[in-house]
């Protein structure tokens, strides 16, 4: 009797469990929270947990059942099915999924309306339909982001009146910025492959409360490729194959990625491989801009010669392959282990701007190249859910990271050619919890970083092929660490406003010796242990079906780095900077504003208004060691600067977004940004160097069935002399000449067309024109003219 007893009991529950199921994102694997299920007539219905679990012993076998939730698609399902299917259900994304979340403000996601700061996201499909050569482009199409070019193998983005050093680059929650990250122009960007990407996000303004140092004008997330799980016991396999051919510059690209996907293991490789040629400007604008000779090297001597189409750009080609590989396992529905490796390497690539340069004439250099760029990550990502009284999620991220970058220049006439060498090995480990309440989120979280910098200089006689040993850019064998602590915290105050704040104290020490045998420093060590405290707070209120309003103060701060502190360089012709261990931590204080408005429900309209200002901003000014304020660097005599605390700076500007829906098929987009920055120097205030002009573009889609046409526009204001940065009034050769023999930056637009068609299910064909009225033009800061008249034409084929 006990035994039927016990035999009954276990059946009733064997029953019971069987009704317990599970809603899944297809796509990541994960557990979704909050699943709405219910039948046709909504008699019956169930929610998922935070496990996303749910009990749907009511439903009958052959009944229908409904799963909605926002940004997914909705799904049907009979409880047969569901049950044979390991009690199992898998929600596919919609397409406007990225847009509607976010990870990037507290490296959990949220939902885009309750984050009181500006995000930018950008999907996969508006990768392909873009096409870009870069992962600058990439960001560069957004219409928000400014970006700069000394040369093709280049981009260094603006934001806000901010770009380099004060910004900040993050691959899959891992910080990209090392401790070499300069003050001038960076390239680092190019060594993300936007055929890697498999979403982006950008926050407009600070963001140092998660990610510390550097995050003051903004900060740029990249996620890669993620593998997929199967969805039944065998072994899946899918993947993508990508060529793009551009006539610009005679691009080829060709890249492959697979995953191979397991029901709790998956697998995703990718390989891309770009050939860039050299870059022809466009027909229509500034003779300035045209390259009539350069330098090359025959019998033993340099010689000028006269380029045959003035177009081209000689010389700016170069090549890149990047690699990805990418391991997940999930061992249960509460933990999942993600390892991802990530390497991108360059040719040698020219620095275009300081190659047509000239003196009395004469080109000032016959080389001048960057040489290998070399970029490396590995991270490991443990993910674990729990009900504790501390979390509900935690996430440990470990990573390393190798850098190499090098300088090699030479003068025109001159055999010595210089080389300078960098090595940075960066170590970090992010541990980040996450506790739900039952109208608010606490996320909370810890951060080392360690990096180390090797680093040397050379010169070498091209014709002897003697070599030596002379100063190297960095302190050779310095350090630089972060060790930081922070929270957020998120508070639905009622259905339509929600709150957070968040703060982060960080350390940094800085240990750096000097070498005194090329330059006899008045100090030996740079020593330096700094903190700073930050924090945020902003406010979502839906006000009304019309308007919503979002607010938002913060700080931010950015630590000196070896790059600020222990650099030699020259600047500009006649300058040198020499190392400075006296400095500490800039500080910015911003405040911003916007609104989001539904005229209808066909017309969109996003309005931001924001004033940021920068304390204590290290900048380069006039030096001296021990009373001398002129030295001989590489031959040349040279003003002596440093980069100091010696500046305040201001930024203000508004940032403005229109969507109307005309039909189903027809929508327009457009965004606009001005700014406007003023930095203090010597009493007096004067434009700031990263305050870019105003720019924006405009896109009128048609997309219906398998055709998608997209006919857009790109522009950007003028920048007159008088609106020119001091530093930018010294470098006639990057920009057009005015009537007074002055420099200034012309205004400029592009008009271009894309259009998609879906071949079929597995091929995708993606054909644009840019420029079409063939500009010739550089955007503002840059040292290279930007892509004349260009056919791209790109084929992907998806299995």
């Amino acid at each position: 009797m006990q035994f039927k007893l016990l035999a009954l009991f276990l059946l009733i529950f064997s029953i019971s469990n069987a009704q317990e199921i599970t809603v899944v994102d297809n796509t990541t694997g994960e557990p979704l929270t909050n699943v709405a299920i219910y039948n046709k007539d909504k008699s019956k219905s169930a929610i998922t947990n935070i496990n996303g679990k749910a009990d749907i012993s009511e439903f009958t076998d052959t009944e229908v059942i409904i799963f909605k939730s926002v940004f997914y698609v909705e799904t049907y399902r009979r409880k047969r099915e569901i049950l044979n299917n390991d009690n199992t259900v898998f929600l596919e994304p919609t397409e406007n999924q990225l847009e509607q979340v976010t990870i990037s403000v507290v490296r959990f996601k949220l939902n885009k309306d309750e984050i009181p700061q500006k995000i930018v996201s950008i999907s996969p499909a508006e990768v392909q339909l873009a096409s870009p050569q870069t992962s600058a482009d990439l960001l560069e199409s957004t219409g928000q982001v400014y970006v700069q070019k000394s040369q093709l193998g280049g981009g260094s983005p603006m934001i806000r009146g901010f770009a380099t050093n004060r910004l900040l680059l993050t691959v899959d929650g891992v910080r990209m910025n090392s401790a070499i990250f300069r003050s001038g122009n960076l390239q680092n960007i190019i060594s993300i492959d936007p055929m890697m990407v498999e979403s982006t996000e950008v926050i407009l303004g600070p963001g140092s409360v998660v990610y510390g140092s550097d995050a003051i004008g903004g900060v740029m997330n990249f996620f890669t490729l993620k593998p997929k799980f199967s969805f039944d016991e065998a072994t899946s396999f899918s993947g993508n194959i990508y060529t793009r051919f551009a006539t610009a510059n005679n691009e080829n690209t060709v890249h492959a990625d697979l995953n191979v996907g397991r029901e709790n293991w998956a697998f995703r490789t990718g390989v891309t491989y770009s050939d860039f040629g050299d870059l022809k400007m466009g027909e229509h604008g500034p003779d300035d801009y045209l390259r009539p000779d350069y330098a090359v090297r025959g019998e033993g001597e340099d010689i000028m010669v006269e380029n045959e189409d003035p177009l081209v750009q000689k010389p700016t080609g170069y090549e890149q392959i990047n690699l990805l590989q990418k391991v997940k396992y999930m061992p249960s529905k509460d933990w999942d282990l993600n390892l991802g490796l990530v390497y991108s390497n360059t040719s040698n690539f020219p620095r275009y701007d300081r190659l047509y340069r000239k003196r009395d004439g004469v080109l000032r250099s016959a080389e001048w190249y960057y040489g290998p760029q070399t970029w490396f990550l590995g991270s490991l990502n443990i993910n674990h859910r729990s009900n504790s009284e501390f979390y509900d999620k935690v996430q440990f991220t470990g990573a390393y990271q190798f850098f190499a970058e090098s300088r090699n220049d030479r003068n025109f006439g001159d055999p010595i050619l210089f080389t300078t060498k960098e090595n940075v090995d960066a170590y970090s480990i992010n541990l980040d919890f996450e506790k739900d309440f039952l109208k608010s989120r606490f996320f909370y979280g810890f951060e080392y970083v360690l990096n180390n910098i090797d680093s040397n200089g050379s010169f070498r006689n091209i014709e002897t092929a003697e070599a030596r040993e002379t100063a190297s850019r960095y302190p050779d064998g310095s350090k630089w660490q972060s060790m930081a602590v922070y929270s957020s915290y998120q508070w639905k105050l009622s259905e339509d406003l929600s709150l957070q704040s968040g703060v982060r104290y960080n350390h940094i020490l800085v240990d750096a010796t000097f070498d005194d045998r090329f330059y006899a420093f008045p100090f030996d060590k740079a020593d330096i242990s700094t903190g700073a405290l930050t924090g945020s707070l902003g406010f979502n209120w839906r006000q009304n079906d019309f308007v919503g309003w979002r607010l938002g103060l913060s700080t931010a701060f950015r630590a000196p780095n070896i790059d600020d502190i222990g650099k030699i360089f020259d600047s500009e012709p006649g300058s040198v900077v020499v190392p400075n261990p006296g400095l500490k931590p800039e500080y910015a204080y911003n405040a911003e504003i916007g609104a989001d408005l539904n005229i209808s429900d066909n017309i969109r309209l996003d309005l931001t208004g924001y004033y940021t200002y920068l304390d204590d901003a290290m900048v380069r000014r006039d030096f001296n060691l021990n009373g001398v304020t002129e030295i001989d660097y590489q031959g040349e005599p040279s003003r002596v600067q440093a980069i100091q605390n010696a500046a305040n700076a201001y930024v203000y500007g508004v940032e403005a977004g229109l969507e109307v829906d005309f039909s189903v098929a027809l929508r327009l987009k457009s965004q606009f940004s001005y700014t406007e920055g003023k930095e203090n120097e010597g009493g007096d205030y004067v434009p700031l160097r990263h305050a870019a002009p105003m720019f924006g573009n405009t896109h009128l889609i048609w997309n219906k069935r398998r055709l998608k046409l997209d006919l857009f526009t790109e522009y950007n204001g003028q920048f007159d002399f008088e609106d020119l940065a001091p530093g930018e009034q010294d470098k006639p050769y990057l920009y057009a000449l005015d009537e007074n023999g002055n420099p200034y930056s012309p205004s400029w637009y592009t008009v271009n067309l894309t259009g998609q068609y879906e071949v079929s299910s597995n091929w995708l064909a993606t054909v644009s024109v840019e420029n079409i009225t063939d500009q010739r033009y550089r955007t503002y800061s840059s040292g290279i003219a930007a892509a004349g008249r260009n056919l791209i034409i790109a084929l992907s084929y998806t299995f």
